[in-house]
């Protein structure tokens, strides 16, 4: 028999995302996410945009394509 492995190791994202998005900074993003989304309009409407937050601002941002926003996150590391 197996031992135990990783709780989220082997790509089990999905799991971890979960465990994650209950917490309360992943609440506290989350709401943020969906405020500016629906602030910028393009919540739900099938535009293929992301909205971007402007740095420093939980409130602000614009919309941009979603190959430009989440390559930016590849950067800062």
């Amino acid at each position: 028999m197996a031992g135990k492995g990783a709780k989220y190791a082997n790509g089990n994202y999905k799991a971890q995302q979960k465990a994650y998005n209950k917490t309360k900074k992943g609440l506290k993003l989350r709401v943020n996410a969906n405020k500016l989304n629906r602030k910028l309009g393009t919540y739900g409407n099938r535009d293929g945009l992301d909205a971007a937050h402007y740095k420093g601002s939980a409130t602000k941002g614009r919309t941009q394509k979603p190959s430009v926003n989440r390559a930016s996150r590849k950067k800062r590391k």
